[in-house]
């Protein structure tokens, strides 16, 4: 723009050798402006959904570096706005789930702890007052109106989906939806002509989701298949809640074991309980939401669970810090075992203690089994035959999160 202000060569050369530090920026930098931007009140709806917040997260730590490669290219200039594949997904996301420009602030709170780490910078660069001034000035509005530009073209995104989801039968059900999730009044009939789906008999709902980027919506629309013929279900109904996610209802009156779920290496599932009715439809998606969750907070959860199997997990995995006490104390070294030892214990447990079950499960020798019984009888502070409860929890535990750390 004509009216951009100039910069002397000294201060575009800092410029430019900062822009090379954010390039590559520690750890507890990203993490902290991470925990800021989706920190606020009005952020929980995006906090408490795993798929917008890994798309606020990628999409601020974009902005970031695109802001800092710009400046290394042509330091001192204004910055062009960021509008990715990614940025354009999260805005569609947030439209999808019924949220406003309110949801961008995750964008302001992480410019503020951007220019925190920034100044830092600066005073690191150079002493000079005026060369400070000079730097902290240009670099004020350079980020500023980077933000306000970016943040504008996501407002006009966002206008743009939410005009195009009042058309068409996908709006009609997403409307339709929403309304029985909050309890409104609408008529059961209506909104069976609505959705094309019965309300009043089973229901089991899903959440089937993936990274941004990770999975087509093919994929998704794949394992939403294979979920409904595992269930032997014959009709579904299915909204798409967002570029990567799908919500599925299935009137079926039982969940098939995990073993029989459909499992994808780049597409998670989410189950809730079977339930009758219309609250029986938003128990069983809430249910399937909370587990979604609970599978987002531990890389090492398995790809598809249900909510009956996870309850416990997520009352022992509440505070942190008891949970790893509580392995620490129960497990001991075991927790950090061969892999094949915890793997045989929790077996044995779940083959109710019968060790020709367990060989017989885990395509081993019987004798491999006891051996395997009996170190890990070694490893433990009491043996099983004392804590099998306890242990069993633990286990359980462990099989979604990373061991605690040793002591």
């Amino acid at each position: 723009m004509s009216d951009w202000p100039d910069s002397t060569d000294r201060v575009r050369e800092l410029l430019r050798r900062g822009a090379e530090i954010v390039l590559a920026p520690p750890d507890a930098w990203i993490q902290e402006m991470h925990d800021a931007a989706l920190g606020g009140v009005r952020m929980s709806p995006v906090a408490d959904d795993p798929v917008l917040a890994e798309g606020t997260r990628r999409t601020n730590l974009a902005n970031m570096l695109h802001w800092a490669a710009s400046n290394v290219r042509d330091p001192g200039e204004r910055v062009p706005v960021n509008i990715t594949g990614h940025v354009l997904d999260t805005a569609r996301d947030l439209v999808r789930r019924g949220l406003g420009e309110s949801s961008l602030d995750a964008y302001r709170t992480a410019q503020s702890v951007a220019w925190r780490r920034w100044m830092e910078i600066c005073f690191e660069l150079t002493d000079d007052p005026a060369e400070l001034r000079e730097l902290l000035d240009i670099s004020s509005l350079s980020i500023s109106t980077f933000i306000d530009d970016t943040v504008s073209a996501m407002s006009e995104r966002m206008d743009a989906e939410r005009a195009d989801l009042t058309r068409g039968t996908h709006a009609e059900r997403r409307q339709a939806v929403a309304l029985l999730l909050e309890g409104a009044p609408i008529p059961a009939d209506r909104a069976e002509a609505r959705l094309g789906y019965r309300l009043s008999g089973p229901h089991v709902a899903a959440a089937i989701w993936s990274e941004p980027g990770a999975s087509a919506v093919q994929d998704l629309e794949a394992v939403a298949d294979a979920m409904a013929k595992a269930t032997a279900a014959d009709d579904r109904l299915t909204v798409i809640a967002s570029a990567a996610t799908l919500w599925v209802w299935l009137p079926v009156q039982r969940v098939p074991p995990i073993r029989d779920l459909p499992d994808h290496p780049t597409v998670r599932v989410a189950v809730g309980q079977p339930g009758r009715g219309l609250d029986g439809f938003r128990r069983s998606h809430f249910q399937a939401l909370s587990t979604q969750r609970l599978m987002a907070q531990y890389t090492s959860a398995p790809h598809v669970a249900r909510h009956e199997d996870v309850r416990l997990i997520s009352l022992l995995t509440s505070d942190a810090t008891a949970t790893d006490e509580f392995l620490s104390d129960t497990l001991g070294g075991l927790a950090t075992a061969d892999p094949d030892i915890i793997d045989t214990l929790r077996t044995w447990i779940a083959e109710q203690c019968n060790t020709s079950r367990t060989a017989d499960r885990l395509y081993t020798h019987r004798n491999t089994v006891i051996r395997r019984l009996a170190r890990a009888d070694t490893l433990m502070p009491r043996p099983v035959a004392e804590n099998i409860v306890d242990i069993a929890a633990a286990l359980e535990i462990l099989r979604w999160r990373p061991s605690p750390p040793a002591t």
